[in-house]
């Protein structure tokens, strides 16, 4: 594909998985989405719901990745694509490792736990013996946003209840 080409088709998923990450918001956990795609084809979505599902691996990434192998009969999904809003952390780069995946393509950076650039590099290390192409950065500035927006939203229903209970001691 030319890299034109390339960058609108990343960008066509990258806001599929944006869809999916306001079902995580609906739901309030933390907006991250997930689509993985193969031959130009949805195969399957996912977006956080380790709130939800009393689950600390039920990421976007990993919700997605467990339908779509659940979808193809097998936990390896070779020429599959992943589109994650968030950069995706160590469990999370792991899992896309052992379904051996063609790209993962993410939005924002993750400084705090983010495993492909922004902490660690799990897909750089040479030992592995999957690589997998990253691509980072599509559609950033709305990823970003859209975790901007969901902390901001959180910060300020605190602040407001905070400011009811001391109401109520007064």
């Amino acid at each position: 594909m030319e890299p034109m080409e390339q960058a609108a088709h990343d960008a066509i998923w990258m806001r599929q998985a944006l869809d999916q990450a306001r079902n995580a918001w609906a739901l309030g956990e933390v907006p991250v989405g997930a689509v993985v795609v193969r031959d130009g084809e949805v195969i399957a979505t996912g977006f956080n719901q380790p709130i939800g599902n009393h689950d600390p691996t039920a990421h976007a990434e990993i919700m997605a990745l467990r339908a779509a192998a659940t979808i193809l009969g097998n936990y390896r999904l070779p020429g599959c694509e992943l589109f994650v809003t968030l950069e995706p952390c160590a469990m999370c780069a792991g899992a896309m490792m052992h379904a051996r995946l063609a790209r993962v393509v993410y939005g924002a950076t993750d400084p705090k736990t983010g495993a492909c650039g922004s902490i660690v590099d799990l897909f750089a290390h040479e030992k592995l013996n999957h690589h997998t192409e990253l691509v980072g950065g599509v559609l950033a500035d709305d990823c970003g946003a859209l975790l901007r927006e969901f902390f901001a939203e959180r910060r300020r229903a605190a602040q407001s209840l905070r400011a009811g209970e001391s109401d109520l001691s007064a």
